[in-house]
């Protein structure tokens, strides 16, 4: 083989190829810098009128008078009172002397009964509760008003399941006595309806 040839000149430059595949995504750039600000917005609508101050007044009443209230049902029930309570009710001593049907009545109209302690536990805790008030009796719910000798309570059961009578009671030979109180010792006495003095109220608890 011979030498080689010198090089020639360059040739013309030839069609453009065909378009490649799209290279990967580049990293996020820099943060821009911030930009004018805009013009002013237009003029907003005119809002409504408010009694602002009243509503602000009948407000702060409410407030207290919910204050008031708390307060009032915490000092009943902590102090005057000392409610006692099972799971499924609230016991109350009343200290207004009062006849049966009064209070009969007053445990009513605040949507409650006058006490009917339907067994042991029940009756133990309302005594533990008169005695440690220092009071000597209570009216409690059970009477004989209806029929002479037959006791219910003041829901119409009758005495079934559960009493505790004083030894010798109930004794009533005139029949005068229709009415029951407690004693401090937990003891039932039958006596007369028309006598005052203090009296449990039972409220039966809301179910959440």
């Amino acid at each position: 083989m011979g030498p080689k040839g010198v090089k020639g000149e360059l040739g013309d430059m030839g069609d453009q190829g065909n378009i490649g595949k799209t290279g990967p995504i580049g990293k996020k750039g820099d943060k821009g810098e911030k930009g004018l600000p805009g013009i002013p917005g237009g003029k907003g609508k005119a809002g409504t009128v408010c009694d602002c101050g009243r509503y602000r007044k009948v407000v702060g009443q409410m407030d207290i008078s919910v204050a008031r209230l708390k307060t009032s049902m915490k000092f009943v029930k902590n102090v005057i009172a000392g409610i006692r309570e099972t799971d499924e009710k609230f016991y109350y001593i009343v200290q207004e002397e009062k006849s049966y049907r009064e209070s009969l009545t007053h445990c009513r109209i605040r949507g409650g009964m006058l006490a009917m302690p339907k067994d042991e536990a029940a009756n133990t805790l309302i005594a533990d509760y008169v005695a440690k008030s220092g009071f000597f009796r209570v009216f409690i719910g059970v009477n004989d008003l209806e029929r002479e000798g037959q006791y219910v309570f003041t829901d119409n059961t009758p005495l079934q399941n559960y009493s505790n009578w004083k030894e010798g009671e109930p004794s009533d030979p005139y029949g005068h006595e229709d009415c029951v109180e407690m004693l401090s010792s937990g003891r039932w006495n039958d006596t007369e309806c028309h006598l005052t003095m203090y009296f449990v109220c039972e409220f039966v608890k809301k179910k959440k």
